[in-house]
Order: structure tokens, then C-alpha cells, then sequence
């Protein structure tokens, strides 16, 4: 199989950093348990600054085998591959990052927590979408699986740290009312962000939403507001 020595250089690596008390505590950390989020995940117990080393040390191998690295039953390896494809975006041509944006998006499912959204979707949806249609954050926003409405929040990262804060503003506004807890704070975390770079702006969206909120994401949204306006947001008194 192609590439099948470089997959197993990495895997074999990647096992050799395994470490069974951070797997055991990782295991509860995201909530493997049964009816949980992360329901069946399997850990090595590799610490994300380890992870991301080895991603430098195998920097040279082509982007493709991250197709197969992403299936893993291992979260650390398919963390791995996500970091190996946000480590190429930025240095790749626009045929080289079409190519790590469409890899990406249909192993969508395999970016299956929040870390892993969290490290990966801004970096390259984000990033490819910039100067593109992003209707397809939008589509995300109305899915049924919890990480790819994930995934379309976070995404609007990178286009908030260029001071575009549209997209986001209309995918929260998709997901205000959305029960789970992990969207309810990427939402309010995102408005943050807004409102790091543009208060006039996120004070704008909240005025006529933050009363139907759930609490989680007015909470993250307002945390840099002064000790006396948080106050007023949760009493409902703006």
C-alpha cells in the first residue's frame, strides 16, 4: 500500500510516546463513558505538545497518508493527522490546499471531539473558505452531528481574526438555540472573540437575542465584560 512505511514510522512513534495513566485519565477527561460524547474513543495517552513534535519530526511525508491516519480508533493519531494537515495549509499552493480542505471535509466524520475540531477547522476550513462561498458552514450549522455544527462555529475563527465577523454572527444566530452544551460555549466563545476586535459589533448581535440564550453561552459570551454588565445580561436588565 502506498505510503504503508511512513504510516507505520508514525504509528509506531505515536505508540512508543503512550503513557496508560494519561489514557486513563483522558478516557474520563472527554467523557467516553456510555451515553457521553466522546462514547468509545480510545486513547494512547499522548500529551498535545508531544503530539504536535511529532508532527515537526514527520513534517516531510506527504499530506495523503493523513486519509488513513484519521480513521484511527486512536485519538492521539487522528489528532496527529488533523495537526499534520493545519502544519501544510499555510505553506501549500492554492491545488495543494484544495486538496487538505476536500481530505478534510470528507473525513469530516472522523473529527469527532472537541479538541479536534477545535485544532483543525479554523486552520483549514476556515482558512480554505476565506476568499470562497461559505454556504458550507452554513449546511454544517444544520446538521445533526454535534461536531460538524462544531466545526462550522469554529471555523469563523480565522475569518474573525481578519475582522470578519458576518459568518459568525449568522451561525450563531443558527445555532442560538441549539441544547448542546459544547455548541452553547464554541457559540459564546466566538462572540467573545468578536467582541475582542469589534464590542460595538457583539453588542449588537446579543441586544435583541441574549435574553433567549442559554446561560452557558451568555456566560462565555460577556466573560470580558465588566464585573457590573455581566450582571445586568444575566438579570436580563440591558
Amino acid at each position: 500500500m502506498e505510503y504503508e512505511e511512513e504510516y507505520g514510522q508514525i504509528v509506531a512513534h505515536l505508540q512508543g510516546l503512550a503513557n496508560p495513566e494519561i489514557a486513563a485519565h483522558s478516557q474520563r477527561f472527554f467523557k467516553t463513558g456510555e451515553g457521553e460524547y466522546g462514547y468509545g474513543d480510545k486513547f494512547l495517552g499522548i500529551r498535545v505538545p508531544l503530539t504536535r513534535q511529532a508532527v515537526r519530526k514527520f513534517q516531510a511525508v506527504p499530506v495523503s497518508i493523513a486519509a488513513k491516519l484519521i480513521k484511527s480508533e486512536y485519538h492521539e493519531v487522528r489528532l496527529f493527522a488533523l495537526l499534520l494537515l493545519g502544519f501544510h495549509f499555510p505553506r501549500s499552493d492554492a491545488k495543494k490546499q484544495k486538496a487538505i480542505y476536500h481530505l478534510y471535509m470528507s473525513n469530516i466524520r472522523y473529527v469527532n471531539n472537541w479538541d479536534l475540531v477545535d485544532s483543525s477547522a479554523p486552520h483549514i476550513a476556515g482558512a480554505y473558505l476565506e476568499d470562497k462561498c461559505r454556504s458550507v458552514l452554513y449546511e454544517l450549522a444544520q446538521s445533526d452531528s454535534l461536531w460538524e455544527r462544531r466545526i462550522a462555529v469554529i471555523s469563523t475563527f480565522h475569518f474573525i481574526r481578519n475582522h470578519q465577523f458576518e459568518d459568525t454572527l449568522g451561525i450563531s444566530d443558527q445555532l442560538l438555540n441549539d441544547p448542546e452544551d459544547l455548541i452553547q460555549k464554541a457559540v459564546g466563545w466566538m462572540l467573545r472573540e468578536v467582541g475582542n476586535r469589534d464590542l460595538t459589533a457583539e453588542v449588537a448581535f446579543l441586544k435583541n437575542r441574549y435574553r433567549k440564550m442559554p446561560r452557558v453561552m451568555l456566560r462565555y459570551a460577556i466573560e470580558k465584560f465588566s464585573k457590573e454588565e455581566r450582571q445586568e445580561y444575566l438579570q436580563g436588565l440591558v
